[in-house]
């Protein structure tokens, strides 16, 4: 009976260890950490996130909105493009580039310090075309969700800064989503309080 016994609970314990085993080792059920995963190859070592930080990661400063937006993006690769042919660690696309004049994509993207530098200037730019809908909605609360200087920026890099100026001159009514389901009012939710305020608003950022 004792011989039984105890054949029994190392099976048991056998049965329990390769159970947790299995667990440990399946994928995410959560979306978010399964965000684009498929897509992406090029994984971005912490000195790599680190070596380009102005100063020092803190949640809810600029590097902490900065962050975590690649994270979203591109889960923080900076060598990558998607299938829509959107680069890098914040999925530029071509025509933001132009604008911001950077020209050739292939330096763009072996550049992590000019990835960098073109979402601080893009930040800055949106920045000055929504600086009228920032004065005007900050600390409303449309559709729910409270509006914040970070939340429009982030929408802005989403979805352009003039969709995010009809999303809120018309009350959260153009509530636009990208091609993979993130909208407008998800960025706004999702990147709300960190504090930017030391971001100017400029009309022609140098990258």
């Amino acid at each position: 009976m004792k011989k039984a016994i105890l054949i029994f609970g190392l099976v048991s314990l056998t049965v329990l260890v390769s159970a947790f085993r299995s667990d440990a080792t399946k994928a995410p059920a959560n979306k978010e950490n399964c965000y684009r995963t498929n897509e992406f190859s090029t994984v971005l070592t912490l000195e790599e996130s680190i070596k380009f930080s102005e100063v020092p990661f803190i949640g809810n400063s600029f590097i902490g909105f900065r962050e975590a937006v690649g994270f979203k993006e591109s889960r923080n690769r900076y060598h990558i493009v998607n299938k829509f042919g959107y680069l890098g660690k914040y999925q530029f696309g071509k025509s933001t580039l132009k604008r911001l004049k950077i020209y050739n994509v292939e330096n763009f993207l072996k550049n992590p310090e000019t990835q960098e530098k073109a979402f601080k200037a893009l930040c800055s730019l949106n920045k000055h075309i929504l600086r009228k809908d920032i004065k005007r909605s900050v600390g409303k609360t449309i559709n729910g969700i409270e509006i914040t200087e970070s939340g429009i920026l982030a929408a802005a890099h989403l979805s352009g800064a003039g969709n995010v100026k009809k999303y809120l001159r018309s009350n959260g009514g153009n509530n636009l989503s990208d091609a993979f389901g993130s909208s407008i009012e998800y960025y706004m939710t999702k990147f709300s309080g960190f504090d930017v305020s030391w971001i100017d608003a400029d009309k022609n950022p140098v990258v």
